[in-house]
């Protein structure tokens, strides 16, 4: 039989990363930042077909790894058939066009590399709309760099009228565009905001799961609630936030949500645009910081989400450091502590004493009560649906209910409850 499928053909990347005294420690490249550089490329859809790693005491300003170095990767780009290079590091807009036309293929940096792998995985109205914004503000820069050439012999011969007016329209389409996309993420604020005082309201406690991309963020919400969201060994699989329900308790009721993955040099823009979502980490009642301790490198991916959540200003919220994939690594290399658990989302192991570790953060003191309400207060019974969980319903002489009830409800019915909690004294009753 024929195999009629299109094979598609994938992007030969040449990467590159520079280690320089003067660069801040975080923005060195590395082996490791290299091979996780690659990851990215194939989650991309591309092939790295080599890898060239600088050190250098300073950035080249013009080409960033020096006029020798240039030669060299072009040298390996022919040799390879590639058709592109990817730095590991940020790259200028002036330093990306000089590269560019040195060796005569596409140069992406780290940062355009993640937008595109966002581009491609965002699956919702919010999450497009936010890679969207931090596109065009990784272009702008870039647009206006283009044009630098022209900027700088302004009135002169063979500059004037349409170059100009073409510079002048790019930015003003971009600006639009850039203001229109924060206009509809303000918006997305504004729902978030009301959907969070819903919440607060009916006193549904939220638990977010943060953590390094493909440390199993997605495998924990499935194994936890069911969740049937794809799950694959691969950098930023899922980037939409989703949330779930999950029943801690019989008088524990929480919302769970994933949230997009955490990687080290993640772009400014993209955290910027996230802020519509990612903000929800600081409203948070409980984090859960999901750590793959299977990989070597668990400390320094911990550090890059630490650091993230600080700068989201969540560094004060409750947090379980959930350390992931017991079912690969040894626990004696696990710190141990109250707020500290092992688990295997894929094989489950851990989970019930994960389960009881939120529980005990976040039970709010519900309890199971029997309520006896005289038809004529029907309303009450509207509000136990609304604000409790409602278990049983049965009609007599009264409208006999039994529910879950939270202590503000349990307070303001005290006078209907008829079994399962005693009200404690007011003052003046000693």
């Amino acid at each position: 039989m024929q195999d009629n499928r299109i094979e598609v053909k994938k992007d030969r990347a040449v990467l590159v990363g520079l280690s320089a005294h003067s660069l801040p420690k975080g923005e060195n490249a590395t082996e490791e930042s290299m091979a996780e550089l690659s990851a990215l490329l194939e989650t991309a859809g591309g092939e790295c077909v080599g890898t060239v790693l600088q050190s250098k005491d300073a950035p080249d300003p013009r080409t960033f790894i020096g006029e020798g170095k240039v030669e060299e990767v072009g040298a390996l780009v022919q040799a390879m058939g590639a058709t592109m290079v990817v730095f590991d590091n940020a790259l200028s807009p002036s330093q990306q066009r000089a590269l560019s036309d040195d060796l005569g293929v596409a140069v992406l940096d780290r940062s355009a590399l993640i937008l595109d792998i966002f581009a491609q995985r965002a699956r919702t109205k919010e999450g497009r709309l936010q890679v969207e914004l931090a596109q065009y503000k990784y272009l702008l820069p870039r647009l206006l760099g283009m044009w630098k050439h022209l900027e700088r012999q302004e009135g002169a011969i063979g500059t004037r009228g349409p170059g100009e007016t073409q510079l002048e329209s790019d930015r003003r389409h971009i600006r639009k565009k850039i203001d229109k996309l924060e206009a509809d993420l303000e918006q997305v604020r504004r729902v978030r905001a009301t959907q969070r005082t819903r919440r607060e309201k009916n006193e549904v406690s939220v638990v977010a799961i943060v953590g390094y991309t493909n440390a199993g963020k997605s495998t924990l919400l499935n194994a936890l609630t069911g969740a049937d969201i794809p799950a694959n060994n691969r950098l930023f699989d899922t980037l939409d936030t989703t949330t779930r329900t999950l029943e801690i308790s019989d008088t524990c009721t929480v919302l769970i949500s994933d949230t997009v993955g955490f990687i080290s040099k993640l772009p400014h823009h993209l955290v910027e645009a996230f802020k519509a979502t990612l903000e929800e980490l600081s409203y948070a009642d409980l984090l859960l910081h999901v750590i793959d301790a299977s990989n070597p490198l668990w400390r320094e991916q911990a550090e890059v989400v630490e650091k993230l959540i600080y700068e989201l200003g969540a560094s004060h919220t409750p947090r379980i450091d959930v350390f992931n994939k017991s079912d690969k690594y040894t626990t004696d290399i696990i710190p141990h502590g109250e707020d500290i658990v092992s688990i295997s989302a894929r094989t489950g192991a851990g989970l019930d004493r994960l389960r009881e570790m939120i529980g005990a953060r976040l039970d709010m003191g519900a309890c199971r009560v029997v309520l006896e309400v005289p038809y004529q207060m029907g309303g009450v019974v509207d509000q136990l649906h609304r604000k409790a969980k409602v278990e049983q319903v049965e009609y007599g002489d009264t409208i006999r209910v039994t529910a879950v009830c939270n202590p503000r409800e349990l307070g303001q019915l005290r006078e209907y409850i008829v079994e399962g909690w005693t009200p404690p004294k007011e003052p003046w009753e000693d």
